[in-house]
């Protein structure tokens, strides 16, 4: 049986930009993820925990954390989206592989934007296949240059976001390159399988981010035509196990994969109340340390 590590990440603090002062500072969020009782985390949008790698790992070490991951957007559908995307990415991928972490997960750019207007035309299968050339290049690279692994992560109202373009995406990329970041809660909300991508893509599940999506909420918002991020501020997404997918199953299944993978617990809350994550994030921890899937904390 494979063993699922977990941790957590700021996104689970209601943490999405570099500096934001409705967000909880980055000195607390550390010192909340000890007392919750993690010892893994995520790097986060770059910019927020320090970025000075030797502060950043005197920060960690001092609190007993290791870093998994750090994660970043990329626009390599745009015939012009390389400069931009490897600008942001190296910067990312250089912290990150400073850290001792092996991976990178790597979203795409958004086709729906805040206010639920459509900004860009969904990728045909010709820009599909281009799409992921492109990123396959990208994840070639980064492994070259900073020893890291790609992660590559669905997004709702992303070019990469409902079971068909997932299973494209992964039709259309080298697994040497480029694997899956299984993002629990944002294929729910596209009306995807999970436990249906684990079985069919097993060699391609990389890492994973846990969360769950409240019905209830998601029709709502799919009734009003909304996007993800007004989804968020209306509480699709909540903590385990009130919503879908249920997570024991989708936990079994990867522990019999017979392969170590990082579960990080990653459920999205921008804005919250600045005392709302600690208590969530400890209820949370508690819930999959008994929830089975060889999972490790």
């Amino acid at each position: 049986m494979g063993r699922v590590a977990i941790g957590t990440a700021p996104d689970s603090w209601g943490v999405w930009f570099a500096d934001d002062p409705r967000q909880t500072p980055w000195p607390r969020f550390l010192d909340e993820v000890v007392a919750a009782g993690y010892t893994r985390i995520e790097l986060g949008p770059y910019g927020y925990l320090p970025t000075d790698p030797v502060r950043l790992k005197d920060e960690l070490d001092q609190r007993g954390l290791t870093m998994t991951a750090g994660t970043t957007f990329e626009q390599l559908h745009r015939p012009d989206g390389w400069e931009s995307t490897w600008r942001d990415v190296a910067r990312t991928a250089e912290l990150t592989a400073a850290m001792g972490a092996k991976h990178l997960v790597v979203m795409p750019s958004m086709w729906r934007g805040d206010n639920g207007e459509i900004v860009e035309e969904r990728l045909d299968h010709e820009g599909q296949a281009r799409h992921g050339q492109a990123v396959t290049e990208l994840g070639r690279r980064l492994a070259e240059e900073f020893g890291l692994r790609t992660q590559y992560h669905p997004h709702a109202d992303g070019h990469v976001d409902t079971q068909d373009t997932v299973e494209r995406f992964l039709e259309e990329t080298d697994s040497a390159h480029v694997n899956l970041c299984l993002d629990t809660g944002h294929i729910s909300y596209c009306g995807g399988d999970n436990l249906e991508l684990i079985r069919k893509y097993p060699d391609r599940i990389g890492y994973l981010h846990l969360k769950q999506v409240d019905p209830k909420v998601l029709a709502e918002v799919e009734a009003e035509g909304l996007s993800v991020d007004e989804a968020v501020r209306r509480g699709v997404f909540v903590e385990p196990p009130n919503g879908v997918p249920e997570l024991p199953p989708v936990l079994d299944a990867l522990a019999a994969l017979d392969v170590d993978v990082f579960a990080i617990v990653e459920q999205d809350m921008y804005p919250c109340a600045p005392d709302a994550p600690l208590p969530i994030a400890e209820r949370t921890l508690a819930y999959l340390s008994t929830a089975g899937g060889g999972v490790s904390s």
